[in-house]
């Protein structure tokens, strides 16, 4: 039963739109490099939109922890998702702080980054080819991974069969696949979401 994430959500229809599919994730990107950023405001606005049943991730990078807890204080996420350097020992930090899970985001290059991946201490991990590069990474070194995970990094309907076939996956996450012009498109939303449910 892979689980469907679906990151960069950032106008009122792009709610619409989730709350229609009934996802089982949506993230928000408070990365402000980030082309889909939006505002501690404008999130807030939005998760008043989103159906009780979806679950908001924030998505952070490098960020404080006192500014992660603001957005938990605020009812705007359920669920912490680093995606920078964060260290074990910022993941300890953070935990002892707040009981909302943490999904953790490796960059995979190496067996190395596959060897961190499986002993953190985040609740959730996501394995991905780097930040929202909407290409996929080398699926062959994730073979044996033997921990539940994310996976992310240019998952479109032209893989998702091979995704889950070959690595059953927790979940998977697509955000730039599933748009068009920036913005997020229903119709690749929804051809996206009735292929994973298939696979049910």
């Amino acid at each position: 039963m892979t689980k469907i994430k679906i990151c960069g959500l950032k106008r009122e229809e792009d709610i619409n739109y989730a709350n229609n599919l009934k996802l089982d994730y949506i993230g928000f990107v408070f990365a402000e490099k980030s082309k889909r950023y939006v505002s501690l405001e404008e999130a807030k606005k939005l998760k008043n939109l989103l159906s009780n049943e979806i679950k908001s991730v924030g998505v952070f990078v490098n960020e404080s922890i006192e500014n992660i807890l603001r957005y938990i204080d605020e009812d705007i996420i359920d669920i912490i998702q680093l995606h920078g350097d964060e260290t074990e020992e910022y993941i300890s930090k953070l935990k002892s702080k707040t009981n909302n899970k943490i999904i953790k985001a490796f960059e995979v290059k190496s067996e190395n980054d596959l060897e961190l991946a499986k002993n953190s201490s985040a609740d959730y991990i996501l394995l991905d080819s780097g930040k929202g590069t909407g290409k996929t990474f080398d699926w062959n070194k994730i073979k044996s991974f033997d921990r539940n995970f994310f996976l992310a990094g240019g998952i479109s309907k032209e893989n998702i069969n091979e995704a889950i076939d070959k690595f059953n996956p927790y979940a998977l996450d697509a955000s730039s696949s599933l748009e068009t012009n920036d913005v997020k498109d229903f119709e690749k939303m929804k051809e996206f979401v009735e292929i994973v449910r298939r696979k049910r």
